[in-house]
């Protein structure tokens, strides 16, 4: 862990996707603002409302609380697990009365 974000956000301007999920980014800035916060989150935009330099619907603000000095980009590790392979641990169902 190389660094802690701690972020207050209004609850109100959430828009969830059709699946359930609030894509969110997060901003860190280099300098505070006058309530000391350097983190602000805003709902994603797709790549066509970036283009049209469309505003972004800001929910949040906040600040890091704690960094070790360094962040680095997430990178995607693809996974070659087939159906076949993944655990059954949990999914077997007991015999039931009904």
């Amino acid at each position: 862990m190389s660094t802690i974000i701690s972020v207050g956000i209004n609850k109100d301007k959430i828009k969830f996707n059709d699946k359930g999920w609030a894509n969110v980014t997060l901003f860190v800035n280099d300098e505070t603002n006058t309530y000391g916060q350097n983190v602000s989150a805003a709902m994603e935009q797709s790549k066509e409302a970036r283009e049209a330099k469309e505003p972004k619907e800001y929910i949040g603000n906040g600040k890091v609380v704690w960094t070790s000095g360094s962040i680095e980009a997430a990178t995607r590790v693809e996974s070659q697990t087939v159906a076949s392979e993944q655990s059954l641990a949990g999914r077997e169902t007991p015999d039931l009365p009904f």
